[in-house]
């Protein structure tokens, strides 16, 4: 009795990549077949030196015959052949309610029955591995840079209101604690850096694109978690912090603790960033008078309020106020 094996595989990883097992059951297969044997998987084999066979109208009670004597590899397409599985299971299932009627009526003997349906396994060849859909993302990306006229129209500088309002809508999400929301704006931010990476890549001057952006980011990354990925011990988070900062000066060249803080950032962030790079080098003073007792979120939040309604009565610009005192912060604590 022979087997039929059908093969599925990853469009994402290059075809010639096989668990051990698939490639041996290829190897020791009678007949090798699918749909195409022109591209992906089929085309890596041949060139291997196996021969496939392409069926383009091939249906499941081909294969199962030519399976009754030999064993069959089918190769199954992208989209993991689904309609011809299910035909292939229903064939099985047919074959064997036939075989045990007649088995019953005595027309035939129990070695012809078991004939009559041949083993069948749904085989995985590989493995999409973690991450692997970030192949989807970019293929798709390709594809509208180059069919979609508005995608074509995009530059760096056109994004940048949807980074901002993106990247606002994922905060949003965080904080409401929606985990279907937060998976579909992270989502959408995604495509942000990958828009990015792909206009990038298209400079004609200083290409980069996404597998350079990663590369960057995990070197970044191991460069400043020396005590994960060499040999520096630290004692606690406190640690981890430091060593990050002082890492990060050194690589930037640094001389003053406010160098690299975004000029653009929303006043209250700019400001958190200067008092809290501020402490850190003890290099100013803190611009609040004091903190009022037992400040919390709750009193924080409300105390703000209170300072906008009471800016917007006097006709000030809080935002505005707020970046001019923390300019004025970031020069006295350059010169002083």
């Amino acid at each position: 009795m022979g087997r039929l094996t059908v093969i599925l595989t990853s469009p994402r990883l290059p075809a010639g990549l096989l668990t051990a097992a698939a490639w041996r059951v290829v190897h020791e297969a009678s007949v090798v077949a699918t749909y195409d044997a022109t591209t992906g998987l089929a085309a890596a084999l041949t060139a291997d030196g196996i021969q496939v066979e392409a069926l383009p109208d091939a249906r499941a009670g081909d294969l199962l015959g030519r399976a009754q004597e030999q064993d069959v590899v089918w190769l199954a397409a992208d989209d993991g052949d689904e309609e011809l599985t299910r035909a292939l299971a229903d064939g099985v299932v047919g074959r064997a309610v036939a075989s045990e009627a007649a088995l019953v009526a005595g027309r035939v003997a129990l070695e012809s029955c078991l004939l009559l349906a041949p083993e069948i396994e749904v085989m995985i060849g590989s493995f999409d591995p973690p991450g692997a859909r970030l192949l989807d993302l970019r293929e798709v990306m390709d594809r509208l840079r180059r069919d979609c006229p508005w995608d074509q129209e995009q530059t760096h500088e056109s994004l940048v209101r949807y980074l901002v309002e993106e990247t606002y809508e994922t905060i949003e999400a965080v904080e409401t604690g929606d985990r279907d929301h937060l998976r579909e704006e992270l989502g959408d931010l995604l495509l942000q850096v990958m828009f990015h990476a792909t206009i990038a890549s298209e400079d004609s001057n200083e290409p980069f694109d996404i597998d350079d952006i990663a590369a960057e980011i995990v070197e970044k990354l191991i460069r400043r978690h020396p005590h994960v990925f060499a040999d520096v011990e630290v004692s606690g988070v406190g640690d981890v912090e430091a060593n990050w900062e002082t890492i990060k000066a050194a690589e930037k060249s640094r001389t003053s603790p406010f160098d690299g803080i975004p000029p653009g950032l929303p006043a209250l962030s700019l400001a958190s960033k200067v008092v809290a790079r501020s402490a850190k080098a003890d290099a100013g003073r803190a611009p609040a008078e004091g903190d009022p007792p037992e400040l919390s979120q709750a009193s924080l939040g409300d105390a703000l309020l209170a300072l906008v309604a009471r800016a917007h009565l006097a006709g000030l610009d809080p935002e505005l106020a707020l970046r001019e005192r923390v300019r004025r912060e970031i020069n006295q604590g350059r010169t002083s």
